[in-house]
């Protein structure tokens, strides 16, 4: 088994920056790739980005690619998420997903195990 959890989250005025963090243990070494989602109230949770963990290789919703910067620290079992110039459209619960397979998903459904989520909230 694998447990995920997410920190970092928070209020942040219109403009700023936040991190979230990702906190892997448990059978880690069965991770082959790690996600960000986030899901608004009423809307489905939506495909951030993506690291596979050995060769850091990334991928980006489109939407996101400017403004989002995934990275890991794979001696620390750590997958982060950057966030800049962040607008209130991107208030959401930011979830963590592991994927033991080597194929790419940017849906949620393939995704083996979910952290609990951590709340970001942007205020204009």
């Amino acid at each position: 088994q694998v447990q995920l959890v997410e920190s970092g989250g928070g209020l942040v005025q219109a403009g700023g920056s936040l991190r979230l963090s990702c906190a892997a243990s448990g059978r880690t070494g069965n991770i082959y790739t790690v996600a960000w989602f986030r899901q608004a109230p009423g809307k489905e949770r939506a495909f951030i980005c993506s690291i596979t963990l050995l060769s850091g290789s990334t991928a980006y919703a489109e939407f996101m690619r400017d403004r989002f910067t995934v990275s890991r620290d794979n001696a620390k079992n750590l997958v982060y998420l950057q966030m800049d110039s962040l607008s209130p459209e991107d208030t959401a619960v930011y979830y963590c997903a592991a994927d033991i397979s080597p194929n790419r998903h940017v849906t949620p459904g393939p995704y083996n195990y979910w952290g609990q989520g951590t709340q970001v909230t942007v205020s204009s």
